[in-house]
């Protein structure tokens, strides 16, 4: 008689599957309903601090019913939990609304979700975890690396960005904004001074999972040096990708030094060829990121490029101090709204 080989009993592996199916579903449901839990309470304290009219009462109610609460049930309704329950019940009233979120996100999710004052930073990190189903680690990396404010969609009006994030919210529609950066941190490539673009490029390869969780998780590898004919003479793509939500060929050019005028002839030349020969049926235009180690902005503003089918962003092998990038970050931010002639939003 043969020994029988663990996990290759058919009846064995039917049972693992129901057990981890319904495992996985009993979780979402206990999940949805801490939330919804959470969230009631914060109602309820909400009404009390309101009808009282006084915050320093509030403060004493959220500590002395924490006390209460956490001698009858434990360390979850500590001051913290309490006053983020609170939060949650005041920036989302609508019960329909948070019934619908407690099915997408865990509490540790809210948690992080309230601490973001800005109303449509946090509409951003919350579409965006909806739609690539961050864990509670990979938002938190996400907002400390500043991923909004490195989205071209950070420097747009206020208006463009709350439909622009509807339509992501209600179709899943992503635009180009949405899905570029400027800068992108290439810090895990390892690169000393001095590297040559072969080495940059060799870099990315060998590091391709990583630069692609940079780029985003819609994009996914087509080619290295994509050779290209035109009137008899060879081109080469650096990098080509593909991304399934835009439906879109990118063209990525790597630069080591300043942008020049020249590179957006070449790149036009790039996607003009993809348009013609590599575009397939339902697909839009091909898009193309030129990436280099410097913008020149009046450059890229004189060619509007921020208006069209090629992005320039700048690229970091180095890691910048969190401070130095958010007053790099902040004065782009600024940059850009003067352009658009419309004053910068209170935080």
């Amino acid at each position: 008689m043969n020994p029988v080989i663990p996990g290759s009993d058919p009846l064995l592996n039917d049972l693992r599957s129901l057990i981890a199916q319904s495992r996985q579903q009993m979780a979402s449901v206990i999940n949805s309903e801490i939330t919804r839990l959470y969230w009631a309470i914060g109602k309820r304290i909400n009404e009390e601090i309101l009808n009282q009219g006084r915050a320093e009462y509030g403060k004493q109610t959220v500590r002395r019913l924490s006390e209460q609460l956490i001698a009858e049930f434990g360390r979850g309704f500590s001051v913290a939990n309490l006053t983020n329950a609170v939060e949650l019940a005041r920036l989302y009233p609508d019960t329909e609304i948070v019934q619908t979120l407690s099915e997408q996100f865990s509490w540790s999710h809210f948690v992080t979700f309230v601490t973001i004052k800005d109303e449509l930073k946090r509409d951003f990190y919350m579409q965006m975890a909806r739609l690539e189903r961050w864990s509670v680690r990979t938002l938190q990396k996400k907002m400390d690396s500043m991923l909004y404010e490195r989205t071209a969609i950070s420097r747009l009006p206020e208006e463009t960005i709350r439909q622009e994030l509807a339509q992501l919210r209600d179709g899943n529609q992503l635009s180009p904004d949405l899905v570029f950066r400027d800068p992108y941190v290439l810090d895990f490539l390892g690169l000393e001074n001095n590297y040559s673009e072969l080495e940059l490029e060799d870099a990315i390869l060998s590091e391709l999972q990583k630069f692609i969780i940079e780029l985003g998780s819609d994009f996914a590898f087509m080619a290295r040096q994509k050779r290209i004919v035109i009137d008899g003479e060879d081109h080469r793509i650096d990098l080509l990708f593909y991304h399934r939500r835009l439906r879109r060929l990118v063209a990525i050019d790597l630069k080591l030094g300043r942008f020049k005028a020249a590179y957006k002839g070449q790149m036009e030349l790039y996607l003009g060829w993809l348009k013609q020969y590599e575009m397939l049926e339902g697909e839009a235009s091909p898009i193309g990121l030129i990436l280099c180690a410097e913008k020149t902005r009046e450059h890229i503003e004189l060619m509007q490029l921020d208006k069209g089918d090629i992005r320039v962003a700048e690229y970091l092998t180095h890691q910048l101090p969190t401070t130095v990038l958010e007053q790099k970050l902040h004065l782009a931010i600024e940059q850009a709204r003067q352009r658009l002639d419309f004053p910068e939003n209170e935080e």
